[in-house]
């Protein structure tokens, strides 16, 4: 009995890779996380990328909606910025090409009148 090879399905073109974020993404995003979950706004998250999309949920509890969602969306590059901060609600807080920037809403959100 001789073992062949697989035969491969036929590909009429590459297949898009999925989006997702990298290294250095995830580090600036862990970053705010770490100090929203150190100051007990935040409990939980979770991660997904798909062909189009990348996105970071941020929950207070686990099995609730998510508070935000960090979204990374390659084609908005060129337009309006491909990294996005949504609400609760939907609305799109803030967008842009800097992660960095755009991270900044959320941190402003942390600081709070001192009593």
């Amino acid at each position: 009995m001789n073992a062949e090879a697989p035969i491969p399905f036929p590909q009429s073109g590459r297949i898009p890779d999925d989006v997702c974020f990298d290294r250095k993404e995830l580090g600036l995003i862990l970053r705010v996380y770490g100090r929203m979950v150190a100051a007990g706004e935040w409990r939980d998250y979770a991660i997904s990328a798909m062909r189009d999309l990348a996105v970071f949920a941020i929950f207070r509890r686990t099995a609730e909606t998510p508070l935000y969602r960090i979204e990374k969306r390659s084609k908005l590059r060129a337009r309006q910025g491909m990294y996005a901060v949504v609400g609760m609600d939907g609305r799109v807080l803030r967008r842009g090409q800097d992660l960095d920037q755009v991270l900044k809403v959320l941190e402003r959100r942390l600081i709070g009148p001192v009593t």
